[in-house]
C-alpha cells in the first residue's frame, strides 16, 4: 500500500506548470526572440477576435464570453501549458457539445460544465494520461472531427442566409428539416454580406499578402452591411442581435468595453431572470457534458501539439498540457469565459507567423483585450452572416475530405468502419454518445494493435 501510494505521489509531482515556458528561457530567449513573439501574437490575435465571438455565439451565448475565454484561458494555459506554440481560447470543436448545454441550462449551465470539465482535465493529467490518449487512431478523431464540421456548418445556415427560424430543435435531422422549410424566408441583404465575406476567406491567400484574409473580410463586410442599412435593407449584426445588463444596472446593445468581471457561475441566473437550482441532480444531468468537454478538449490540445512538434522539431509535456488545459477552464468560468482548449489553426498562424514562446499567446490574448475595452462598439457592427461565413471556413477545414478520401483509399475495412461510426454518432446523436464509443473504439484499436504486434514477435 505504501509502495502504491509512494508511486502515486511521484507521479503528481512529475506533472510541473509552467514547462513549456521554462524550457522557453532555459533555450535562450533574447529581445529578437521577443519581437517575434509579439508579431506572431498581433498576427493570431487579429484572426482571435471575429473567431471568438463568431463561436460563443454558435455555442448560445452572447459574443463577449468568447472573448472573455481568449483572454482568461489563452493567457493562463499559455504560461502554465506543456506546449510552447499552443494558441488556447474557444474552438469549433466544442460547439455541437456548448449548444445543447446551452439551450438545456443556459449560460450558468455552461459555465458549470466548464468548471466540471476543467477539474477532470486536471485529474487527467494527475494520473498521466496524457501519453495515453496521444494513441487514440486516426480514424476516430477524423471522425470526430469530420462530424463537428458537418454539424456547424449546418448550424451556420441560418445566420447566413438570414433564415427566420426561432429556435434551432435538438436533433440533426430536425434541424436539417427546420432549416429547408425556412429557407422561402431567406434575408438576400445578410446573405450577400456573408457570400461576399465567404469568398474573401477563401480566396484571400491567392494575393500573397502577409495580412490574415479574416481582418479584410470582416471589414468589407460590415462596409456592405452600414451600406445596406443605409439604403434601408435590414442586416443583422452583433449590435442589434445581443444585449447586455453590467453589474451596476447599466444596459446596452453589443458587446460592453469592460474588463471581464469575477462573478460565480453558479449563481448567474437564465435569460429570464431565474437562477438555476443546483442539487445533484443538476450537476449529475451536467456532467456527462462535462467529462466529453474533457476528453475533446484533451484529444484536440493534445493533438495540436504533437502537429506543432511536428512543424518545430520541438517537443511537448503532454500531461502538463492537461494541467494547463485544467486549470485555464477551472478559472475561465469566473470570469465568463467558456470552454476552452489549443485551436490548431490558430496555433499553426503562430509557428508560421514566427512565434517561439508561450509569450506570443499572451500578446494575442492582450491584443483581444484591448479591442474589447477600446473598439467594442465597432465590433457590434459585425454582421452575423460574416461571422457564420468564418465558422464554415472553419468547418470545411474540420471536416477535412481530402484526408477522409485518403484514409478511405489506403486503410482497411475496420478503420473505414471506426471513421464512419464516430462520423455518423456525432452528426446524428450528440458528442456524449459519441465520445464514450469513440474512446471504446480507441481501446479496441489500441489492444488489437497490441494483440497483432505480439503475435508478430511470438511468430519471429
Amino acid at each position: 500500500m505504501l509502495k502504491k501510494w509512494f508511486l502515486t505521489k511521484n507521479a503528481f509531482l512529475s506533472v510541473k506548470p509552467f514547462s513549456a515556458l521554462k524550457d522557453s528561457f532555459r533555450n535562450g530567449y533574447t529581445s529578437r526572440h521577443l519581437v517575434k513573439d509579439i508579431i506572431a501574437g498581433l498576427t493570431v490575435g487579429i484572426i482571435a477576435i471575429p473567431l471568438s465571438m463568431a463561436l460563443a455565439i454558435a455555442s448560445g451565448v452572447p459574443p463577449q464570453h468568447g472573448l472573455y475565454t481568449a483572454i482568461v484561458a489563452g493567457i493562463i494555459i499559455a504560461l502554465t501549458g506543456g506546449s510552447r506554440f499552443n494558441i488556447s481560447g474557444p474552438t469549433a470543436a466544442f460547439v455541437v457539445i456548448l449548444f445543447p448545454v446551452t439551450q438545456q441550462f443556459g449560460l450558468s449551465g455552461l459555465l458549470m460544465a466548464t468548471l466540471f470539465s476543467g477539474i477532470i482535465l486536471v485529474l487527467m493529467a494527475l494520473f498521466r494520461l496524457g501519453r495515453l490518449i496521444e494513441y487514440i487512431p486516426l480514424p476516430v478523431t477524423l471522425g470526430f472531427t469530420s462530424g463537428i464540421g458537418i454539424v456547424i456548418a449546418t448550424l451556420q445556415i441560418k445566420d447566413f442566409l438570414g433564415l427566420s427560424i426561432e429556435q434551432m430543435p435538438s436533433h440533426y435531422l430536425e434541424k436539417v428539416q427546420v432549416i429547408l422549410t425556412a429557407l422561402p424566408s431567406i434575408n438576400w441583404a445578410d446573405a450577400g454580406v456573408g457570400i461576399i465575406t465567404l469568398i474573401i476567406l477563401t480566396q484571400w491567400h491567392k494575393l500573397r499578402l502577409p495580412i490574415p484574409g479574416h481582418l479584410p473580410a470582416v471589414i468589407v463586410a460590415t462596409l456592405l452591411s452600414l451600406l445596406l442599412t443605409h439604403f434601408g435593407y435590414a442586416v443583422a449584426t452583433i449590435g442589434t442581435q445581443f444585449q447586455y445588463t453590467l453589474s451596476d444596472g447599466t444596459t446596452g446593445y453589443g458587446i460592453p468595453s469592460v474588463l471581464p468581471e469575477f462573478s460565480l457561475p453558479w449563481n448567474i441566473t437564465d435569460p429570464q431572470g431565474n437562477l438555476i437550482n443546483w442539487n445533484f441532480d443538476t450537476i449529475q444531468r451536467l456532467l456527462p457534458a462535462a467529462f466529453s468537454m474533457a476528453v475533446l478538449g484533451a484529444i484536440e490540445s493534445l493533438l495540436c501539439a504533437v502537429i506543432l512538434d511536428n512543424m518545430t522539431d520541438t517537443k511537448h509535456h503532454s500531461n502538463n498540457e492537461l494541467l494547463a488545459q485544467g486549470l485555464g477552464n477551472i478559472a475561465s468560468p469566473f470570469f465568463g469565459g467558456i470552454t476552452a482548449t489549443a485551436a490548431i489553426a490558430r496555433s499553426a498562424v503562430n509557428v508560421k507567423s514566427g512565434g517561439v514562446s508561450p509569450i506570443s499567446s499572451v500578446v494575442h490574448a492582450l491584443l483581444v483585450l484591448f479591442a474589447l475595452l477600446f473598439f467594442a462598439p465597432a465590433l457590434s457592427y459585425l454582421p452575423l452572416s460574416s461571422m457564420a461565413a468564418l465558422l464554415l471556413v472553419v468547418a470545411w477545414h474540420m471536416a477535412d475530405l481530402p484526408q477522409i478520401i485518403q484514409l478511405i483509399r489506403r486503410s482497411g475495412r475496420n478503420e473505414i468502419a471506426v471513421l464512419l461510426v464516430c462520423l455518423i454518432l456525432t452528426v446524428l446523436f450528440d458528442m456524449v454518445i459519441a465520445i464514450s464509443v469513440g474512446v471504446l473504439l480507441a481501446s479496441l484499436l489500441f489492444i488489437r494493435t497490441i494483440a497483432e504486434m505480439t503475435k508478430s514477435i511470438n511468430n519471429r
